[in-house]
């Protein structure tokens, strides 16, 4: 499986990389930027979270601040699109283009995009090696142009790292581990096979984009912990377990073990052989909805700046979903359905889906895809229906949807029938999310293509 999934990646890379020449055709005056370089960026991005196994809370930051690197320098010469630092009140202007100088900000957008995400990850060598090409192949093309371009977008990037310093990430990478309350029944235990600890415990104390705080859209308390038969809390618990049991009679030909599988999004899976335990690679929930807006841009034939801004606007909004949903899972600090049906119900169940490293309520995959969906539906309109092809490389099928509401409320009740969340976390999520969206399109004034 894993030389298999080496396989897939290296041959995606190699896709990735004809994609950004192929769509680079000379020109005499400026060098040729299109949507497809762009996409071509960010695919790259996703590939090698996919390979470092980034958290579903950092991954979203890393598809956050390139894509604003982007979208800043392209909002200068289009007064359609305004610059976030109206909005974003952590953000100041970026330094502008020198309109004497040769610069092609499309260019530069992108080149700013691929270094600022270079510097997120791990992999830098991977994004490297693909520069290196494409810088030598602009180079021909317009030798002027690039220079002029490259120097350009070196500058902002590096304002946007001086801005990206300060969003207290560093600080989090050295505070205290998550401490398990293994006194409290109520509270959330690692589960199996890993038992891993619980991830980005300090999440809520990195600096939102546009929310005002961690805790803006604070979600209601989910039902009281009880394990008497008659409360709300056992209902939820109890339904988990028998919708469990009744999708799995059907085995492979369940409707909604195809749905859980779809939106598994778990980058930390992890398979046991013998004595030997390793992960597959799958995206993340915010990738999963950054595949989306790729679809979405092109199924709309949006130019190189629409493109850019559906990008940006959604990707923002994904992290600050993020930042919300884990400022409540480690205040609520509530335990997994897995965790007390093994105690309580059925000692030797299974979810569908593996339990994820971290407390339950709200759901982050409902969350984020409610925030996601807000935003693309005010971009693309309300009944935007489109194949989503996203999970293909990973060998799932195609799914269809007649809209991203719908695609956002399956990805939510994929929790449910995956095994790893209550109801309420679903629900709550899921309009957790959308008011987060609803702001964001309020804020940054966020209107259709």
């Amino acid at each position: 499986m894993r030389f298999l999934i080496k396989q897939i990646l290296k041959t995606r890379y190699t896709i990735i990389l004809a994609v950004f020449i192929y769509s680079c055709n000379p020109s005499v005056d400026s060098i040729n930027i299109t949507p497809e370089n762009y996409h071509a960026s960010v695919d790259m991005v996703s590939e090698i979270m996919i390979h470092d196994i980034f958290s579903p809370p950092v991954a979203s930051r890393v598809f956050a601040y390139p894509n604003v690197a982007a979208y800043e320098i392209l909002a200068q010469e289009d007064s359609t699109f305004k610059s976030l630092s109206n909005t974003i009140s952590s953000l100041q202007q970026i330094p502008k283009a020198n309109k004497n100088k040769s610069i092609n900000l499309k260019l530069a957008a992108l080149i700013a995009h691929m270094e600022t995400s270079k510097m997120l990850v791990f992999s830098e060598e991977k994004f490297t090696t693909v520069q290196d090409s494409l810088f030598k192949s602009w180079q021909k093309m317009n030798e002027k142009e690039f220079i002029a371009s490259k120097n350009y977008a070196l500058s902002v990037v590096k304002y946007i790292k001086n801005w990206m310093d300060k969003d207290n990430y560093s600080q989090t990478r050295t505070m205290e581990k998550f401490t398990v309350d293994a006194k409290d029944p109520a509270r959330w235990q690692p589960t199996p096979p890993a038992y891993m600890e619980g991830i980005e415990p300090h999440w809520n104390k990195i600096r939102p984009f546009v929310l005002q705080s961690a805790a803006q859209f604070k979600p209601i308390p989910p039902p009281k912990f009880s394990l008497e038969k008659d409360s709300d809390f056992y209902k939820e618990l109890e339904e988990v377990y028998t919708t469990s049991q009744r999708i799995t009679e059907n085995g492979d030909n369940s409707e909604e073990i195809a749905i859980a599988q779809f939106w598994d999004c778990n980058p930390f899976v992890s398979v046991t052989r013998g004595h030997f335990m390793f992960a597959t690679k799958k995206i993340s929930p915010g990738a999963h909805w950054i595949g989306i807006v790729k679809i979405a841009t092109r199924n709309s034939q949006a130019n190189f700046m629409q493109t850019v801004n559906a990008y940006t606007k959604t990707s923002l909004a994904i992290a600050d979903a993020f930042i919300s949903c884990w400022d409540e899972k480690y205040r609520s600090n509530l335990i997994r359905p897995e965790t007390l049906i093994n105690q309580h119900i059925d000692q030797d169940w299974l979810p569908i889906l593996q339990t994820p490293p971290f407390p339950e309520y709200t759901s982050g995959h409902s969350v984020v895809s409610g925030a996601a969906s807000y935003v693309l539906t005010s971009i693309f309109g309300d009944n935007f229906a489109f194949d989503d092809t996203t999970e293909i490389p990973f060998g799932l099928p195609v799914r269809s949807y007649t809209s991203f509401n719908a695609a956002a409320d399956e990805a939510a009740i994929s929790r449910m029938y995956g095994g790893i969340h209550y109801r309420a976390a679903v629900e709550v999520g899921l309009k957790q999310g959308k008011n987060i969206g609803k702001y964001f399109v309020k804020e940054l004034a966020i209107e259709p293509l």
